[in-house]
């Protein structure tokens, strides 16, 4: 048998509520999970995926503005 858990096991396993989730309270725990489960494949296969993200690439040289040496 694979290492990897079956959709329904990840499911299973991600309706327990987390505390911030279950301070909110859920009408259906397992939806819930579903969906996130199935948002987080799509960005794991997609890194551009991700609503609003922009991903950078630059050096510290880009993002520091160089101290001028005293004259």
């Amino acid at each position: 048998m694979s290492d990897a858990m079956s959709d329904q096991e990840r499911i299973e396993s991600r309706a327990h509520l987390l505390p911030e989730e279950a301070a909110v309270g859920s009408e259906d725990a397992e939806a819930q999970a579903e969906a996130i489960l199935a948002e987080s494949d799509v960005r794991e296969s997609d890194r551009n995926a991700a609503p609003d993200t922009i991903l950078e690439r630059r050096t510290s040289e880009g993002t520091v503005t160089p101290i001028e040496p005293p004259d």
